[in-house]
């Protein structure tokens, strides 16, 4: 697997992984639009998929204008093999280089999504709208769990 800085020219295959997944489903994909998607990784943040011989199976976008987490997705039967963790980590390390402000994300709760915040060390600070969690991550945290997964003692 290869993980690389998304381009725009990833925007189609983005929107298949977007809309092949089983939970956070968007209630009309046409919510969401490759003018979106380019915005997103051109202009408001940086992306970053994952590619499995010519095919992407997983994505994340992060909006430094809003301090948010717009998107982290794997297609399924894909899940489990640390391509979201990955993903993850390189999007907070890119993240943290340019702010210390901390970044937030909604998603639905009681979800494999929700519990894979949790386990990466995001605090759940209330609820986002009727139907989604908030979370959110603090530099300090990043920066600790960094130091502690890089640790040798």
């Amino acid at each position: 697997m290869v993980f690389r800085e998304a381009h725009i020219a990833d925007i189609i295959q983005i929107q298949q992984v977007r809309n092949s997944v089983n939970e956070n489903r968007l209630s009309d994909p046409r919510l969401v639009t490759n003018e979106d998607i380019k915005i997103f990784i051109t202009e408001r943040g940086k992306g970053w998929v994952c590619e499995a011989g010519e095919e992407i199976v997983g994505f994340s976008i992060v909006d430094l204008k809003e301090k948010n987490i717009w998107a982290l997705f794997v297609k399924p039967g894909n899940e489990g093999c640390g391509i979201g963790k990955e993903l993850h980590k390189k999007m907070l390390d890119w993240y943290f280089s340019f702010t210390r402000e901390n970044v937030w994300l909604g998603t639905a709760p009681n979800t494999r999504a929700a519990k894979f915040y949790e386990k990466q060390g995001w605090k759940n600070i209330g609820m986002h709208g009727k139907k989604e969690i908030k979370f959110e991550m603090e530099f300090a945290i990043w920066h600790g769990k960094l130091h502690t997964e890089h640790s040798y003692y």
